[in-house]
């Protein structure tokens, strides 16, 4: 009979069940605990710095006399920063470690972001926004590629699903926490509202950035708390899960895939949904009749508790299912319906119903959206492949505050974005369905 002890081909322990399915399960549920909420607390840091713009809008166009464009452009020129350092950020964390750059990372956009308590003029706006773009470059796809290093393929998509969660629980924390200081704190010791804002949701990324260096390992060998038994595992799973990858020999082998390229393409398109929904639900909230700033970031949590619990669900069953193109295209759908009917509502709660399902949806899409690159990518090519996906696919960050706020000034409503923004992430669940599922349903 043979036993189901293995020993370790580091140690030679004989003392765990390194071929027990419950053995395997508790090893990745300890990797989980250590790894997953750590992170989705650095990703919530990064997130309320990211979009706090969007609530610091409703005061700072008055005192600044921006025009809505101004802002657009503005939010949107992150991205342009975002999508030039993206790449070599993340080969340069493949090769020095997690640990430092993603330190990194959070400490030097922690600086910009307070920094925006200076803002005087559009120049300095658009200045400071590029620059944070520039600092936050690599961090989000730097730590899809760290997940990478230590679950396979198969047990992906309910982790980043999980991490992603961090971003609905950004837009339920930081509404009403940046509400409540743009109510309260408005005129405080000669200073703004939204200039508090900027100081005081800057201050969770400098701690996480330290934080970062004492408590994060840059890979399985590295981590203390895991045995032998255990490490040994981990290992053999990734390296398993490797041999189905493509590792690119050339540069122009790498920029000739054209499955990056429609990966890119429908990433896009989510993406353009994500932040249409981000940079605006401040904005559409109001308009559907809420003035208080404290009531409007109240109200923006709803959407993003309604996020919270599509994320882990949809995570589980794309992973018990292997199967991951229905679970990226249906959410882009049902997010594209409720952008659709958005602008045909005027009543505040038929508003946040809609916001709620156009939320669940492109946030999910947003996670599960990974479970397909990761899949088909190893080594240096996922490193730089996964950046070179994210940062094409950030543009849309850039256009769709431009574009959205175009629109509105155009038209003087707000129809016509939502409507376009409905339109491009149908035609991402429609380029969905191009990717062979054998591919990725693994």
């Amino acid at each position: 009979m043979k036993s189901k002890y293995t020993a370790s081909p580091i140690t030679g322990d004989m003392s765990a069940p390194t071929d027990s399915t419950s053995f395997e399960s508790k090893t990745y549920a300890k990797v989980s605990r250590r790894l997953i909420p750590f992170l989705m607390l650095c990703y919530l840091g990064a997130y309320l710095d990211r979009v706090n713009v969007g609530f610091a809008k409703l005061q700072m166009l008055n005192d600044l006399r921006f025009s809505e464009t101004v802002y657009g452009m503005g939010a949107g020129i992150f991205f342009l920063g975002y999508f030039l350092f993206e790449v070599p950020s993340n080969l340069v964390l493949h090769r020095v470690g997690a640990r430092k750059w993603l330190a990194r990372i959070m400490l030097t956009w922690a600086v910009i972001s307070a920094s925006f308590i200076f803002v005087k003029s559009p120049t300095a706006f658009y200045v400071l926004r590029f620059l944070l773009g520039v600092a936050e470059a690599g961090f989000a796809p730097g730590v899809i590629l760290y997940l990478t290093y230590w679950f396979p393929a198969a047990r992906r998509a309910k982790a980043l699903s999980l991490f992603f969660m961090a971003i609905p629980l950004a837009g339920m924390i930081g509404g009403p926490l940046s509400g409540w200081i743009m109510h309260s704190l408005q005129g405080a010791m000669e200073m703004a509202g939204w200039k508090w804002l900027f100081l005081l949701e800057a201050l969770p990324s400098l701690v996480l950035g330290i934080a970062i260096l004492l408590y994060l390992d840059d890979g399985i060998a590295k981590a203390k708390w895991l045995n032998e038994s255990e490490k040994t595992l981990l290992a053999r799973n990734v390296a398993a899960d490797n041999v189905h990858k493509i590792a690119h020999l050339s540069i122009r082998s790498f920029i000739g895939d054209r499955r990056l390229w429609l990966m890119a393409a429908i990433y896009f398109c989510v993406v353009l949904g994500q932040y249409g929904l981000t940079f605006w639900l401040p904005t559409i909230i109001r308009k559907s009749g809420v003035a208080d700033p404290l009531w409007v970031g109240l109200f923006t949590a709803i959407p993003y508790l309604c996020a919270i619990i599509a994320l882990p669900l949809i995570g589980m069953s794309a992973d018990h299912h292997r199967e991951r193109r229905l679970h990226l295209a249906i959410p882009m759908l049902v997010a594209a319906a409720g952008f659709a009917v958005l602008p045909a509502l005027g009543s505040v709660a038929a508003s946040i119903v809609c916001l709620s399902v156009a939320a669940a949806g492109i946030l999910a899409a947003s996670s599960q959206f990974w479970s397909l690159p990761t899949a088909l990518l190893g080594g240096m090519s996922a490193a730089a492949g996964i950046a070179a996906v994210n940062c094409v696919a950030n543009l849309a960050g850039f256009f769709s505050p431009a574009i959205v706020g175009w629109l509105n000034d155009l038209t003087g409503k707000s129809t016509a974005g939502l409507i376009f923004i409905s339109a491009a992430v149908t035609l991402g669940a429609c380029f969905v369905f191009l990717v062979p599922a054998k591919s990725v349903n693994r």
